[in-house]
């Protein structure tokens, strides 16, 4: 592995992408209060480091520390948009963040 430049450090993070459904706009809604206030807590918790939605309402992007896909995958999956298919799918892929 090649050597990091000084004051840089990488991170095992995972990038996890949750897809609309085709009505999201209308129907997250009623369910974006309680969706955003956990963002928050799980931003505060340190687990979650980044987290929005691309402009078209197609999908959610949620940077976050996790042990494993299936721990990323889980933070998605206990998510009240996914309980009520404002997210119909949900992925997560290993990141290496540049910090």
């Amino acid at each position: 592995m090649n050597e990091l430049p000084p004051g840089l450090t990488i991170e095992e993070t995972w990038l996890v992408e949750a897809t609309y459904a085709p009505d999201a706009a209308e129907t997250r809604v009623p369910f974006r209060s309680a969706h955003l206030a956990r963002l928050v807590e799980l931003r505060e918790a340190g687990v979650v480091i980044a987290a929005g939605a691309f402009a078209d309402v197609s999908a959610s992007v949620l940077l976050v520390r996790a042990e494993n896909e299936e721990a990323a995958l889980a933070i998605a999956r206990d998510d009240i948009y996914l309980a009520n298919s404002v997210w119909v799918e949900v992925r997560a892929r290993r990141f290496m963040r540049v910090v």
